[in-house]
């Protein structure tokens, strides 16, 4: 579709009446737009194939090949395309219908062009945020996938090979690890390397909802289920069903809580609060925590028998103080992102000092606080620098840096 709207948008015109053919391509080739005409789904379809399509304006009922029929072929080869059904006043239920199939919307005839631009228009809005949806989910397959990981470590690599092996599988995946190694980016992987990339991955953190409101926002409520509840409400497994849904800090949840979501794990079916009308859902189960959850089992505070049904594969997440080889790349991959989204493009070198302080530094936030002190390090940066100098990151880094590194220059302070 061209960028400057209408002019350049194409559109294909499928219908067995060569009046209908011809009105239409006048019209909107006068518009700007490039109109292709055929008078059967046949031709249509090999139309479709040699040609971008952006909008379909079809005939119902067709020979060789009706109007549902031909949308959905179409839309295999251009899947952001906005398709139009034309329908006689008695086939109007089946274009309704049609709309399930992927249809726009529908013109009943006779129809007048004015109304045929309108609808147009508009379909091509459509089209476009279409297009716009699949084009970000495909950055977030891209962007997610194990191979767009940084780092390059022996113990990240084993943790890809897990990735790799169980993401396309139904199993339930427990997620270990300390606060700020990447375990939601782990949680992404997972689901956009499995056959679920196309539906929703929906993520829930355990720890932010008092258990009143995580309950609700699980499993969702009926109508009247309790004050303040005026309309029904889906659930995220609900709203996860086809999909993923991801449980972080799973070892805060009470025990109330634990024995409700014990029974949708090995069910895969429950109730919204205030109903009784069973929901069942087809759900991937990912779920994280930096807790010791079998102590937390010895000590009677998490189920032993909800433990079992979450930890079927176990991935753990170094700090990482324990894999300092992979802190010159993510330096790297972070110093790129913040300069770009920064404005500090020139910004691209560290300095030999800075990356003894980086090195030599423990890292208790792990990857997340390393994140945050080169952001720091490039907000704080003059426009004209083009190099992260030790006085750039937070004092305890700096502190880090090995006495004769120290003692071997100053670096005037940007702050």
């Amino acid at each position: 579709m061209s960028q400057n709207g209408a002019a350049g948008s194409t559109i294909l015109v499928a219908d067995d009446e060569p009046n209908i053919r011809r009105v239409i391509e006048a019209m909107f080739s006068k518009e700007g737009y490039s109109v292709l005409t055929a008078e059967n789904g046949k031709r249509a379809l090999a139309l479709a194939s040699g040609n971008p399509v952006d909008v379909l304006i079809s005939d119902l009922i067709m020979p060789d090949m009706n109007g549902v029929e031909l949308l959905q072929k179409v839309k295999q080869l251009h899947p952001s395309c906005a398709a139009i059904i034309v329908t006689a006043y008695g086939t109007i239920k089946s274009a309704v219908e049609a709309m399930r199939y992927g249809a726009y919307t529908y013109l009943q005839k006779p129809f007048d062009m004015d109304e045929v631009r309108v609808v147009v228009k508009k379909a091509l809005e459509h089209r476009t945020l279409v297009a716009e949806n699949i084009e970000l989910k495909q950055q977030l397959k891209t962007n997610y996938k194990v191979d767009s990981m940084v780092g390059s470590s022996g113990k990240m690599q084993d943790v890809y090979k897990v990735i790799e092996r169980v993401a396309d599988t139904r199993a339930t995946v427990l997620i270990r690890g300390e606060s700020g190694t990447g375990k939601e980016l782990v949680a992404r992987a997972l689901h956009f390397s499995s056959a679920r990339a196309s539906k929703p991955l929906v993520a829930v953190s355990c720890a932010a909802l008092p258990e009143t409101l995580l309950e609700s926002e699980l499993f969702g409520y009926e109508k009247n289920a309790f004050t303040g509840a005026v309309a029904a409400k889906a659930g995220r497994f609900e709203m996860a069903n086809q999909g993923t849904l991801f449980l972080d800090e799973i070892g805060d949840i009470t025990p109330a809580t634990q024995i409700k979501l014990l029974r949708v794990v090995q069910e895969w079916e429950f109730e919204r609060i205030g109903g009784t009308k069973t929901v069942k859902v087809d759900v991937r189960l990912i779920a994280a925590t930096n807790k010791d959850l079998e102590k937390q089992v010895e000590e009677e505070k998490f189920r032993q028998d909800l433990y079992y049904r979450l930890n079927i594969v176990s991935i753990f997440l170094p700090p990482l103080r324990d894999r300092p080889e992979d802190i010159p790349s993510l330096v790297e991959h972070f110093l790129v992102k913040s300069a770009k989204i920064n404005n500090r493009p020139k910004l691209k070198k560290v300095h030999p000092d800075t990356w003894q302080s980086l090195q030599a530094y423990r890292w208790p936030g792990n990857v997340r606080e390393l994140e945050n002190a080169v952001e720091r390090a490039v907000v704080l940066a003059d426009p004209g620098v083009d190099t992260i100098t030790p006085d750039m990151m937070p004092m305890p880094v700096q502190a880090a840096m090995p006495a004769a590194a120290s003692a071997g220059g100053k670096h005037n302070k940007k702050e």
